[in-house]
């Protein structure tokens, strides 16, 4: 699952994707861990009267979940973000099942940086996510 992979054993075009449906509880040990008790995530009654109706999950949660399966799935563990730009581009409610596609968009071994993307969609096919990122990885120990 989690490997340590090395920018060399990663290539331009690997690609990646994974289903998941975002559950309360997803949401309930986000909110828990870290402290975004906005109303529209927690409360019903405020969430009512947005222009979602309902509660919504919190992006950065969503936005999470897509940076778990670029480690788990797609470059290993060894790479550490050095540059995160989401885009919150349609909600997501409790119940979606989204649909994580992730791609590695360019490599550079001299600076030792991979460039990734992805983007998620709901079980619609409406986008709710697009991410474009870069990751660092360690220098190769010496011999």
């Amino acid at each position: 699952m989690y490997e340590l992979r090395p920018i060399d054993d990663i290539t331009v075009g690997d690609r990646v994707s994974i289903t998941k449906t975002i559950t309360e509880a997803d949401g309930a040990m986000y909110v828990a861990a870290t402290g975004d008790f906005g109303p529209v995530h927690v409360d019903d009654d405020y969430a009512t009267t947005t222009r979602f109706g309902e509660r919504l999950a919190p992006g950065i949660l969503v936005g999470g979940i897509c940076t778990s399966i670029l480690s788990a799935e797609l470059v290993g563990t060894l790479g550490v973000s050095i540059r995160d730009c989401f885009w919150f581009t349609g909600a997501v409610r409790y119940g979606d099942t989204l649909t994580f596609e992730l791609w590695v968009a360019a490599k550079d071994e001299e600076a030792r940086t991979v460039d990734w993307a992805a983007s998620a969609r709901n079980q619609d096919g409406t986008e709710v996510l697009k991410v474009d990122a870069t990751l660092k990885f360690p220098r190769k120990k010496a011999s």
